[in-house]
């Protein structure tokens, strides 16, 4: 799992989220109030719902577009689970949190791979797009 992790607040505009991004060179962000998390927010999110729907995006706040239902596993799962919830969600990136639901980090494909090329390319093929 990557440990280090940046965040947003739900009040930041969506504009300071997408310098954040591009700052970071990232394309989702959790989003944490109260160290709790909330939600996600995606480079899609901020495109596709705000800007697609013509919101200004200077004004328009995380909250109003962010996905509030976000997959997570526990740090202290076996990382074999949290690949088959990957694949059960068909996510790439799953939040990851202490049992007392703070952030510990989030588990990636890439990390995945670090630890078996064979969960890894499992969760790749079941996340696919279909066309």
């Amino acid at each position: 799992m990557t440990a280090r992790m940046e965040s947003v607040n739900p009040e930041l505009s969506l504009q300071e989220t997408a310098r954040k991004m591009r700052d970071l060179n990232i394309g989702s962000l959790p989003v944490l109030e109260n160290g709790q998390l909330i939600g996600m927010i995606t480079d899609r999110d901020i495109c596709c719902r705000a800007v697609g729907d013509g919101r200004d995006i200077a004004m328009t706040k995380v909250r109003e577009i962010m996905s509030g239902d976000v997959t997570y596993c526990y740090n202290d799962q076996d990382v074999a689970d949290a690949a088959h919830l990957m694949e059960d969600k068909h996510v790439r990136r799953l939040a990851v949190l202490n049992r007392d639901k703070t952030m510990a980090g989030f588990l990636s494909v890439d990390d995945l791979a670090q630890y078996s090329h064979e969960l890894a390319c499992e969760v790749l093929e079941a996340v696919k797009p279909t066309h």
